[in-house]
């Protein structure tokens, strides 16, 4: 059996979050790295090896494959949520501040540093009333185990078990369509509107099964959709300080086709007027523009 060595400086980063989060995870019997050793005030930790084919990989090469690992992974995040339940009380909440923060990203690294796009005073009043209309959707949403990273870059193909599930130590206690949103509409891969749906759909179908409370599709496709608009706007400032403070320039590759699910879905929403002008007549030919293309 391999193993993997966890090296994580005290100084500099705190492994207590991994540590207790997998411990949730295996309770819930969902297929995460367990713990082998642990030594915390060191920083020191010895992991079960879940492999190194990430979801991703696959997909890309064997597209064919997309029904059977979404089938598993919407499975593993209907677990998480149910079986979530005893635990998302010691998570931190996904609050009105992080949330704010989070968007703050967009506004800050991608319009201000990368692109230099200046908000004029009508700007700043439309932004936000934005940023507003999406922490509301987000707070008022059913709040569960949040993984927060739930994409196919966390996901791995293993022989048994479901997906390898990574990346878990910044969950929190937040809205029930976060994860949904983070899978299926991921930020490096992208498929048709009408198969994402169907998988959302599904998915709401399945928990209305056991959650007579849930929401009727058409209010969880809202939902799902203006929690996606929150998802990408933060990634996609993510993305913008990833480059300009870290010095990794790959993931602005990445930031087209995050926005792009915005621009796909703002028209059909009140209140994303803004947005959609923002990141069609601004955003996105300042990045073609910068990359190159046309």
């Amino acid at each position: 059996m391999s193993l993997i060595a966890m090296d994580a400086p005290p100084g500099r980063e705190d492994c207590a979050p991994f540590v207790r989060i997998a411990g949730y995870l295996e309770q819930m019997g969902l297929n995460a790295p367990r713990i082998v050793q642990a030594d915390p005030a060191r920083g020191f930790l010895l992991l079960t090896d879940l492999g190194c084919r990430q979801y991703l990989d696959e997909l890309r090469e064997q597209p064919e494959r997309a029904e059977q690992l979404y089938g598993d992974a919407l499975a593993a995040l209907q677990t998480l949520q149910e079986q979530g339940r005893r635990f998302q009380a010691e998570l931190p909440p996904y609050d009105d501040r992080l949330l704010k923060f989070e968007l703050s990203l967009f506004r800050d690294w991608l319009c201000g540093r990368h692109l230099g796009i200046e908000f004029s005073e009508r700007d700043e009043a439309d932004w936000r009333s934005s940023v507003e209309l999406l922490i509301e959707n987000a707070l008022r949403q059913p709040k569960v185990f949040v993984h927060r990273d739930f994409h196919s870059r966390n996901l791995m193909v293993t022989e048994t078990a479901g997906p390898g599930i990574l990346d878990f130590q910044d969950a929190v206690e937040g809205p029930l369509t976060y994860d949904l949103v983070s899978l299926l509409k991921d930020c490096y891969i992208r498929w048709p509107a009408g198969q994402v749906q169907s998988w959302a759909t599904r998915f709401h179908a399945a928990i209305s099964e056991k959650d007579e409370s849930a929401a009727d599709a058409a209010r969880f496709m809202r939902s799902f959709e203006l929690m996606g608009v929150q998802r990408q706007l933060k990634a996609a400032g993510i993305f913008a300080r990833l480059y300009l403070r870290d010095g990794k320039s790959g993931y602005l590759e990445d930031v087209p086709r995050t926005l792009e699910y915005v621009s796909e879905i703002a028209p059909r929403h009140r209140g994303l007027a803004f947005l959609e002008r923002l990141i069609g007549e601004r955003c996105l030919p300042a990045l073609r523009s910068a990359q190159g293309r046309p």
